[in-house]
């Protein structure tokens, strides 16, 4: 072999080697900027309780093309009219109110009657989410334009609501308070209306992430082996290892119930938490599943101190709304009979009817 092309041989692997670790490429601080406190075991220290709350969300809104960073002027905007939605709901009105009544957005992509709440019960974050100081336009990193690349032909992503109010077992596990809303608990762990609150404890062996919104708990064995006993945990089968100032883990075994935008028996999700200053997580994650997208899918954003400590959540007392959905549905099958009814016996009739009256 020449010496050209072993130059050319070591500059291509070079490349190479680029190319396979960009998902998470400068995942750590650069050396100098900050050391993570180490806690007793040796580990990066990320214990306390951290939020994701923010105004920015998973995929890119389409106006922004392929830009990441928002400029100051949007920035100002989209935070100013949070604010002035906060003042418009806490202004005193008319007891007689409605949701009904109710003239703008509560976030999200909900309004009207759809918010559900005022303003008072709701808390999905008042700020764009910075990463090292930089506002987002969304979570969504690679592909470029921050949204989710496309779905194969013939996927197809079942509507969680198709035999919605046929029994209890047809509802979402959120709705049954089995797991978090949306993907609160993930992973990929994701922002919702409320309860945006993480709390996170490690031992020697063992890494739990309290999650809020219907009190979850992820359990992560450090140095452990995906389980093949063919179980299926509602947020999947979590493994994670220490690289240097980062907590790494690796998610797969998940169950169909808790599909990731229609993925979940191929899915694998790889998260990294790195604590880039004293109040400020950096959290990133790479999802794969090849038979749903050709490509994998990638991003991160930045947890902060909570205000407080998780209280206990609870989610079924004195809710009536399932109660209500299943009744309603007995009420429309009801309606259907009765209207079924009326149309047999209706047909039953029609020949003895034309025969009243015509001569034999």
């Amino acid at each position: 072999m020449s010496t050209k092309q072993s130059i050319a041989l070591v500059i291509g692997a070079a490349i190479s080697a680029l190319i396979m670790s960009s998902a998470f490429a400068a995942a750590s601080p650069a050396p100098g900027v900050y050391k993570a406190p180490l806690n007793g075991y040796g580990q990066p220290d990320l214990e306390g309780t951290w939020t994701n709350a923010t105004l920015t969300v998973l995929e890119r809104p389409k106006e922004y093309g392929v830009r990441l960073v928002m400029t100051p002027e949007e920035v100002k905007k989209i935070e100013g009219d949070d604010a002035k939605m906060y003042a418009a709901d806490a202004a005193p009105r008319d007891p007689k109110f409605k949701t009904t009544d109710l003239p703008h957005e509560c976030g999200k992509g909900f309004s009207g009657a759809g918010c559900g709440y005022n303003f008072a019960w709701i808390d999905p974050g008042n700020n764009i989410m910075r990463v090292n100081g930089e506002p987002r336009t969304s979570f969504i990193t690679d592909p470029a334009d921050g949204r989710l690349p496309p779905a194969k032909p013939g996927v197809v992503v079942e509507n969680p609501y198709l035999h919605y109010g046929e029994n209890p077992e047809n509802q979402t596990l959120a709705e049954r308070c089995l797991s978090s809303f949306g993907y609160s608990a993930g992973p990929v762990m994701l922002p919702l209306l409320y309860n945006n609150n993480y709390e996170i404890a490690q031992s020697k062996d063992t890494v739990a992430i309290v999650v809020e919104m219907v009190h979850d708990v992820r359990i992560i064995r450090i140095g452990g082996k995906h389980r093949t006993d063919g179980v299926r945990p509602w947020m999947g089968d979590s493994i994670g290892w220490y690289d240097g100032a980062s907590l790494v883990v690796e998610t797969t075994n998940f169950p169909e119930a808790t599909a990731l935008h229609g993925a979940w028996k191929e899915l694998k999700v790889t998260e990294r938490f790195t604590r880039v200053a004293p109040r400020r997580i950096l959290y990133r994650f790479k999802v794969e599943d090849p038979t749903v997208w050709d490509r994998p899918w990638s991003g991160e954003y930045e947890f902060s101190p909570s205000k407080g400590r998780i209280f206990e959540y609870a989610c079924h007392e004195g809710n009536y709304a399932l109660s209500g959905i299943l009744a309603g549905m007995r009420a429309d099958e009801s309606a259907a009979e009765r209207a079924k009814a009326a149309g047999a016996n209706k047909t039953a009739a029609g020949p003895a009817a034309q025969g009243v009256g015509k001569k034999q």
